[in-house]
């Protein structure tokens, strides 16, 4: 990477105090910066000569995230290994979506991204032995579960959004949820996995950073 390149976190108020305890990225830890335009900054640190996604790399990028988004804070997150190659062309980008961001900023201030994973019971898991039949009916009462699970959290959230499942997964689904609800939330899930329990195993994380709710990336990133 070259000397003035930027490693991006994501976009915010300008004017933001940042975490004075949180570094970036890098070894030693990339200083924390602001580049600003107009009423909108990026996040901004040194991108490391050499950028691996090693565990305190990962952990840095995502918990400076949290940081921002603490108390429904608005941020609108960059993906990990995000880099631009010059200050000039953070602030270009900004400006060419100003109006943007700042709805985006409006649309996530006061919410937290909830995610809810619906996997099918181990122990329906293990029947599957048994035959095709009997591992068809666990499916079906799987997915039936998913989708009373995810209507109900839906009624309790802004809006919600379908992640990639996986190969145990019957549904993944984000949830943008105002801060003010988040109990609610955990509380209802509580019920529905103990309503659901022997058919799916649900897993909730959060809070998080709305990634799943910014449509684009906030700085067009160059190859990390």
């Amino acid at each position: 990477m070259g000397d003035t390149d930027l490693y991006l976190y994501g976009v915010v108020h300008a004017g933001r105090r940042l975490p004075a305890a949180l570094g970036g990225v890098g070894s030693p830890p990339g200083e924390l910066r602001l580049v600003t335009t107009g009423a909108i900054a990026a996040v901004v640190s040194a991108a490391p000569a050499v950028l691996h996604a090693r565990r305190r790399d990962l952990l840095a990028h995502r918990d400076l995230l949290l940081a921002l988004a603490a108390a429904g804070r608005p941020v609108l997150p960059m993906r990990f290994g995000s880099v631009a190659p010059d200050e000039a062309t953070v602030r270009q980008q900004l400006a060419a979506s100003a109006a943007a961001h700042r709805e985006s900023l409006e649309r996530v201030a006061g919410r937290f991204e909830m995610n809810v994973r619906v996997d099918v019971a181990q122990d329906g898991a293990a029947d599957v032995r048994l035959g095709e039949s009997v591992a068809a009916g666990l499916n079906r009462r799987a997915r039936h579960a998913a989708r009373e699970v995810t209507d109900d959290l839906a009624a309790l959230a802004v809006e919600s959004a379908g992640c990639p499942a996986g190969n145990d997964c019957v549904r993944s689904t984000s949830f943008l949820v105002d801060a003010k609800r988040q109990d609610a939330f955990r509380a209802a899930a509580d019920r529905l996995a103990a309503r659901h329990q022997g058919a799916v195993v649900l897993r909730v994380t959060g809070p998080l950073p709305c990634y799943s709710f910014v449509t684009e990336d906030p700085v067009t990133p160059g190859a990390a």
